[in-house]
């Protein structure tokens, strides 16, 4: 598989595959966590959420600058592993809920979160342009798209078993405690406590209080108990994260010697910059090389605007909407049971398809007829699209998330009027596809088109316009909240489609500065 790649590219996707399952390990049960503990709302969660990630790649950009000032890639990868391992022991001290502090508490854990992000920043744009640098060898270039496939597939398979891992731990600590898992719990535990239930939530609420193993009858005593346990088992998953970031470390740290030394390569360069053999860029094809960079960077703002959802409103979704109890695996010692458990779906599908895609690529590029990067990406636009169509056709007879929700004087549905979860599944894998097409090869096309001196600030401008896409995900909570759900999905589905028809229009000109 890693046949005629650097020796370095598969020491950097195991660094990178630690690093994400402690990663997504977390983003798997966020917003989840954040309503279980303080009893939030999806617009406010959404919103810390949407804040979050947009940190996380803001901060990216300012990684980037760091690192091509200094030209200590290396340096500032290990920073950044050392800050986001901080971060995690933070929010994974276990504090009691329900929470008697409110605003202290909230403020902890955001700092906890900033900390978080801003050593993903210093890590994740930073490692990317090591990768690039090894594919500016002649000997490796033609396979820089294979290359940064393999790269993010290998991030996917530490991806897998994160939410795995998340529900495992949560689950484990219930059963200890001696309950059972219900997705519609905490939100009504947290308005039991808050105004108490009335009518048909209180009659809904005591039968899932009997199914989750109540030892007492006493409503608010329950859903006291309930909460703390279940939080406890979320700060518990938390430091699975630490472990993994432990490990990436290691694999780091071992392999470190076989990643590009830029400061050496730059000086070589300096050395050699008579030598006829010097490539040369002047000032006007640098401008050319940035604006084609922004030009891309503006369109894949809306496709990640649109993909995460997938920890976001359709993570709310698989809670409100699916039949959870249709993927429901005894493990004797837990139960993998949860909303979080589509968090996988997507890297599962990421690790099946890479091969496959590439293979399709490949073959293609044999008989050249292999589409260049920016129609790749204009392609995924549309099939992003057609997942959100999927979604929106597969919602049109559901109710209102008002209608459902606790805090509006709602009831949650009964699992017979739930949908299935191949709702999900088939939209995560038709997200899935258009990401291979625009992820793994957007990153490509940053290494190959951006100037030497301006590697890694480039790779935190595509992070950078990830960062923007991401502080707009709190819209989407909104919309769930607030509209009909079949609208809600159409809003993606516009998105990519208009992102599509701008990436179209400038299909040549970019083609032509990626030369």
């Amino acid at each position: 598989m890693f046949k005629n790649h650097p020796k370095g590219l598969m020491a950097a996707s195991l660094a990178n595959m630690g690093e994400r399952f402690g990663f997504y390990t977390m983003m798997a049960i966020l917003v989840l966590f954040l309503q279980a503990k303080f009893g939030l709302n999806g617009k406010d969660a959404g919103l810390i959420y949407s804040v979050f990630y947009f940190s996380i790649y803001i901060l990216a950009f300012v990684g980037g600058i760091i690192a091509d000032k200094i030209r200590n890639y290396k340096g500032v990868i290990m920073a950044g592993l050392f800050i986001m391992a901080a971060g995690y022991v933070m929010i994974a001290i276990p504090t009691p809920t329900p929470v008697k502090n409110q605003t202290l508490m909230l403020v902890v854990t955001c700092i906890g979160l900033f900390t978080i992000a801003l050593g993903n920043g210093l890590f994740k744009g930073n490692l990317q342009a090591l990768v690039g640098q090894m594919y500016d060898n002649p000997t490796y270039d033609k396979m820089r798209d294979s290359g940064f496939s393999l790269f993010y597939m290998f991030i996917n398979v530490g991806a897998i078993f994160a939410p795995f891992t998340a529900i495992g731990v949560r689950n484990w600590w219930l059963g200890k405690a001696g309950f059972g898992y219900s997705a519609d719990l905490p939100a009504l535990c947290h308005q039991q406590l808050e105004g108490g239930l009335t009518g048909e939530a209180a009659i809904k609420f005591q039968t899932l209080m009997t199914e989750a193993g109540a030892q007492t009858t006493n409503m608010s005593e329950f859903a006291a108990d309930y909460l703390n346990v279940f939080t406890t088992g979320f700060h518990y998953a938390f430091i699975a994260a630490i472990g993994a970031m432990a490990i990436s470390l290691t694999i780091y740290l071992i392999n470190k010697n076989k990643f590009p030394n830029v400061q050496k390569i730059a000086k070589d360069k300096e050395d050699s910059k008579d030598s006829p053999s010097t490539v040369k860029m002047d000032v006007k094809e640098i401008k050319q090389r940035m604006y084609a960079l922004l030009a891309v960077f503006g369109v894949v703002i809306f496709f990640w605007f649109s993909f995460h959802q997938n920890g976001l409103t359709l993570t709310m979704f698989a809670r409100d909407y699916t039949d959870l109890s249709a993927i429901k695996v005894n493990l004797g010692f837990t139960v993998i049971q949860g909303a979080e458990i589509f968090q996988s779906i997507n890297p599962i599908f990421i690790v099946i398809l890479t091969p496959i895609i590439m293979a399709i690529f490949g073959w293609l590029r044999s008989k050249g007829k292999e589409p260049s990067t920016p129609r790749k990406i204009a392609i995924g636009m549309f099939i992003a699209a057609s997942a959100y169509v999927v979604m929106a056709i597969g919602s049109m007879d559901l109710p209102l998330f008002s209608t459902i929700d606790p805090a509006a004087g709602g009831v949650p549905l009964d699992q017979a009027f739930k949908v299935t979860p191949m709702l999900l599944i088939g939209t995560y894998f038709i997200l899935t596809v258009a990401e291979l097409f625009i992820s793994p090869l957007g990153i490509s096309f940053v290494s190959k088109v951006a100037p030497p001196h301006l590697q890694g600030i480039m790779q935190g401008g595509w992070l950078g316009a990830t960062a923007i896409g991401n502080q707009l995900l709190f819209i989407g909570a909104i919309l769930y909240e607030s509209v009909p759900l079949w609208l809600t999905w159409s809003v993606f589905v516009s998105v990519c489609v208009l992102s599509m028809f701008t990436m179209i229009f400038m299909l040549k000109w970019l083609e032509r500065v990626a030369k």
